[in-house]
């Protein structure tokens, strides 16, 4: 398996049991949306609908795929995808937190671009 193809499924493997424990908890009126594109190496976890007449959306995680590194564009989570990534043996050259600004990257352990 390619390194492409291998992290692609390391995101979708990650995703999928997010997805499972979400599907536990499921909130009235508020879809878990989670969309795989391998084409475009691009993998998205948001929420959709409306409380108490309020619209809701927002998006929990954004991960792609960029020079054979993994950005991680938004992370809502308690613990952080990138902790996922590390415990299926990424290494954090290979993964970048895009999240945080380009002068800021050299002051985490992970990828800076």
């Amino acid at each position: 398996m390619d390194k492409l193809t291998y992290y692609q499924t390391v995101i979708k493997k990650i995703l999928n049991e997010y997805e499972r424990i979400s599907l536990q908890v499921p909130v009235s009126g508020i879809d878990e949306i989670f969309v795989f594109d391998d084409n475009k190496s691009q993998y998205l976890w948001y929420n959709v609908g409306w409380d108490e007449g309020k619209r809701v959306k927002g998006i929990t995680i954004y991960v792609r795929i960029k020079n054979e590194k993994i950005y991680v564009e938004e992370d809502w989570t308690e613990e952080g995808i990138a902790t996922d990534l590390l415990r299926e043996g990424i290494p954090k050259e290979d993964i970048v937190l895009g999240f945080h600004p380009p002068e800021a990257r050299k002051f985490t352990e992970f990828a800076i671009a």
